[in-house]
């Protein structure tokens, strides 16, 4: 495993579209435990492969202790409304609030190659929206309200 840098805002690898990951082996492994690696480093929930500069569809998060490594996730159902402050790896001491849906169902293939379905609830499904828009060259900030520079760092509690 290895520490990758996390680019920032600005970068144009951010606002790029994510290829689709064709197969899963030992060097998407090595990604995926890169990201999980970089993202625990940076005190992060998530972490998408694009805020290191690589353009496939892969993600990391993690909430309660579970950790999720993600490829080719797809949101499959939505439901419900929550407004809550957001902040971002790429976007260094700053937060804002994003509508999103209160829970979702996302479909993915694992670190070994087997798809899978995922539900998460509040926060994590916040994570799970925040991550994947970022394979699809969303940065949270386009998309907020109240965005504001965070002068106490414990506050900043999302990815």
């Amino acid at each position: 495993m290895a520490l990758r840098n996390i680019i920032e805002d600005g970068h144009p690898s951010l606002g790029m579209v994510c290829k689709p990951v064709k197969k899963v082996g030992d060097h998407e492994r090595e990604i995926l435990d890169d990201l999980t690696e970089t993202m625990r480093n940076a005190e992060g929930v998530g972490l998408a492969a694009p805020q290191v500069g690589i353009l496939r569809r892969m993600v990391v998060i993690e909430v309660d202790d579970q950790l999720y490594q993600l490829v080719n996730p797809v949101i499959t159902e939505s439901e419900g409304d929550q407004f809550e402050y957001e902040g971002c790896l790429s976007v260094p001491g700053m937060r804002g609030r994003v509508h999103r849906p209160a829970k979702v169902k996302v479909s993915a293939l694992d670190r070994n190659g087997e798809p899978r379905e995922y539900e998460g609830e509040g926060l994590l499904a916040r994570a799970f929206c925040h991550e994947l828009d970022h394979l699809d060259g969303i940065l949270y900030n386009s998309k907020c309200e109240d965005y504001e520079r965070i002068t106490d760092p414990v506050e900043e509690d999302e990815e």
